[in-house]
């Protein structure tokens, strides 16, 4: 299987849900199961159903928590430097409307936009890795094509 590249901070943040949700989660829901049993008839019992279903989802969120960090690859962002690579923290500027953005470029499993982790398979993200502070590039998004500028990159 192909390795997952993941920060060290997306790598502790899986692992944290992982034990969570064996720890908390899983026997809380087997608890749950064993009370609606107790209701009696199991057919009708929407209870137990609603708890088998939450059953099936932890356990499942549990598997694809495992698979991930077992490949996981944790990159250590702090010891890089150069152009635009996994890990990198980088301030652009739309070059339309002089907005700035910073996306750090993270692997997929901890991408998140609203947190400014850009997952490093997205558009833009293919397209900064491999540039340098001051260079342009060119994004084709679905509301049309976007230039962004570079402006600072950090590996912190």
């Amino acid at each position: 299987m192909d390795k997952q590249p993941m920060t060290r901070a997306g790598f502790d943040a899986l692992n944290t849900e992982l034990k969570k949700l064996k720890s908390e989660e899983r026997p809380a829901i087997i608890a749950a199961i064993a009370e609606a049993r107790e209701l009696g008839d199991l057919s009708e019992n929407a209870e137990y159903h609603s708890a088998r279903e939450k059953q099936g989802f932890i356990e499942g969120r549990i598997k694809e928590l495992e698979g991930l960090l077992g490949r996981a690859e944790v990159i250590d962002p702090s010891k890089m430097s150069g152009t635009v690579k996994f890990g990198a923290t980088v301030t652009i500027v739309d070059e339309d409307t002089d907005e700035e953005k910073t996306y750090q470029i993270v692997g997929e499993p901890e991408a998140d936009l609203e947190k400014g982790k850009l997952n490093m398979k997205s558009p833009l993200a293919r397209a900064l890795i491999g540039k340098d502070e001051g260079d342009s590039v060119e994004v084709r998004t679905p509301g049309g094509d976007k230039a962004y500028e570079i402006l600072k990159i950090v590996f912190a």
